[in-house]
């Protein structure tokens, strides 16, 4: 082997390990991104959920009161039309 063939190929030896170095860092920062992302959206959700824990009584509170109020508007309103019928007749 002449020595510019060994210069050439310990040349190559050096581009293949820092591709190598390069390479792995990239799989590095992949892994860790994908981790993040995985972390982002459990937060994401976990956030909903709680709140959605945490404001239930009050949604169910404000739910039970229009139904309260609708149920009695409704009721005043068949009994309004119930004397309107009897006025007619």
């Amino acid at each position: 082997m002449s020595e510019e063939e060994r210069k050439m190929l310990e040349r190559s030896l050096e581009l293949a390990e820092e591709n190598n170095k390069i390479l792995h860092s990239m799989q590095r920062s992949m892994r860790l991104a994908r981790v993040m992302s995985i972390l982002y959206w459990v937060f994401i959700i976990g956030s909903a959920v709680g709140a959605y824990y945490l404001i239930q009584p009050y949604v169910e509170g404000i739910t039970g009161a229009y139904g309260g109020a609708q149920s009695s508007i409704g009721d005043s309103v068949s009994g309004l039309l119930d004397t309107l019928k009897d006025v007619t007749q």
